[in-house]
């Protein structure tokens, strides 16, 4: 898991191969939205990588409904 808040930090000297990568990271840009992780280098090397936007974020809201649930009940 990635969050280090510093765009493109990770790359692939960082990954081990067949590694999954959840990249936590959003950073707006004028190109638009990046994440911590520089995925197009990472190619052949991880077995997975979740994309921004679009990886974490809909994970995120589902769980923060189910809890808002489980605290009303």
């Amino acid at each position: 898991m990635v969050a280090t808040g510093v765009r493109g930090l990770i790359g692939a000297e960082h990954v081990k191969p067949g590694a999954t990568v959840i990249d936590v990271g959003i950073h707006r840009t004028p190109d638009g939205l990046a994440g911590d992780v520089r995925t197009a280098e990472l190619d052949g090397i991880a077995a997975r990588v979740t994309p921004v936007p679009g990886g974490v974020g809909p994970m995120t809201i589902a769980m923060l409904m189910v809890n808002t649930l489980r605290a009303a009940r």
